[in-house]
């Protein structure tokens, strides 16, 4: 492959076939590829509460996914810090420096998000604030939420730019809270000329780190510094998410970005090639196009791996194209749901630990992620009360009375509703 970001995706699909969407959202998603050295992959992180997690719990998955693409073992080294430090225009090192405007390809799918975003970039704080571009994943929400990124860049140094995941905006409040560090937090977002918050639908459902979203937006809105949010839905749709933010997002700009036709397709695949300095058969690209129709990210993949199996001699047919999509495709197929997904998702929506709702502990927060996880559990899954018990290490009657007292909460929650109705829906993707 022609840079070690081109490895790093690899490495990055690895990871997502590898876990679960949740935890590969939340962790793996935003780090960033800086450099390769003497064998040892140098990787970023956006904080030291993300840094601690990676390593703990998921640099031997991130090794084996180096060893996949390089056939040999890899070292792994995280070091901490901002995407793109403040004042400095992006270098040609920087990971995110490939994603421009030049290179986004337009089509009848994303014309008015491109549209949109070439215009905030242009006048960032007047045009359209805030901007919202939301769609389903893999179809370019990142690649000009970037784009706006690097002009801003370009045409504005010294305008300070924050730029993170929702995901991450979570965790860096939660190391806030615990380190009394909030002063510090604000002082970094709320001193911002452009706030770029990618996957925004991340903090529904997170009071905590909701209030510190609305205060920071007002603090911004109200000195004419610009906010582009990436969703993958609108506002409104996000059920969990809090009302006065909501509202706020719907006072910009909102721009959708569809699944790109068949022209549209084959020119992202030329275009991709055309970057790698690779020549791909017309009958193959089309091929591709016709049989990837929903992700962008996906077409781009299946043309890394023809191209990294070019370079050890063989060409891209028709056949070796067909294997590399039945692969995209196999992968595509939704997990089957396991308790053990349902805890997993139940403990990242209430910052709970899997171990402790499966646990004797009592503590309120813990014991009412438990009731939650063992309703979803009852919810989507089909199998008996008794089975749900043993997964939990409860007996029938306590996983019946958990079941009762959700069932009870909900009639007269909304908010529960909404979050209990997002934690289902990360779970079965319906």
């Amino acid at each position: 492959m022609n840079s070690f970001y081109d490895v790093w995706e690899g490495v990055c699909d690895y990871c997502r076939n590898s876990i679960h969407e949740v935890a590969y959202n939340t962790w793996i998603k935003s780090l960033e590829p800086v450099d390769f050295q003497n064998n040892t992959a140098i990787i970023r992180s956006l904080s030291d509460y993300q840094k601690l997690i990676v390593e703990s719990h998921y640099s031997d998955l991130l090794k084996k996914g180096f060893e996949e693409i390089f056939g040999f073992p890899v070292e792994l080294t995280i070091i901490v810090g901002e995407s793109v430090p403040k004042h400095r225009q992006n270098d040609g090192d920087d990971v995110t420096a490939k994603y421009t405007f030049d290179n986004f390809v337009v089509g009848s799918s994303n014309k008015f998000a491109h549209a949109a975003s070439l215009a905030v970039a242009d006048n960032p704080g007047h045009a359209y604030n805030p901007l919202v571009i939301y769609g389903n994943p893999g179809l370019g929400k990142t690649h000009l939420l970037n784009a706006i990124r690097n002009e801003i860049h370009r045409k504005f140094p010294e305008k300070s730019i924050v730029y993170t995941q929702g995901e991450s905006f979570m965790n860096e409040i939660l190391e806030a809270i615990n380190n009394v560090g909030t002063v510090d937090f604000r002082e970094k977002y709320r001193k911002a000329d452009v706030l770029f918050i990618d996957d925004i639908q991340f903090i529904a459902g997170k009071e905590a780190t909701q209030i510190e979203f609305f205060n920071t937006f007002e603090a911004l809105y109200r000195e004419n510094k610009q906010i582009i949010v990436t969703s993958d839905r609108l506002p409104k749709d996000i059920k969990s998410l809090d009302e006065r933010i909501q509202g706020r997002l719907e006072m910009g700009l909102m721009a959708d970005i569809q699944q790109p036709d068949f022209e549209t397709r084959v020119l992202i695949i030329r275009g991709k090639a055309k970057a790698l300095n690779f020549d791909i058969p017309d009958v193959v690209v089309q091929y591709i196009a016709n049989q990837l129709k929903n992700n962008i990210r996906q077409l781009e993949g299946v043309v890394n791996k023809l191209y990294a199996y070019h370079n050890f001699g063989e060409e891209p047919t028709l056949a070796g194209a067909g294997n590399l999509i039945n692969e995209v495709k196999k992968d595509d197929m939704p997990e089957p749901v396991t308790v053990e997904r349902i805890i997993s998702c139940v403990g990242s929506a209430y910052d709970v630990t899997p171990a402790d709702i499966c646990s004797n502990k009592q503590n309120a927060e813990i014991a009412y992620a438990r009731h939650i996880a063992i309703y979803i559990a009852r919810e989507v899954t089909g199998i008996s009360l008794k089975t749900i018990g043993k997964s939990f290490g409860r007996n029938h009657s306590t996983v019946s009375a958990s079941i009762k007292k959700i069932e009870s909460d909900l009639k007269k929650n909304s908010r529960l509703r909404a979050t209990v109705d997002d934690i289902i829906k990360n779970i079965t993707g319906k």
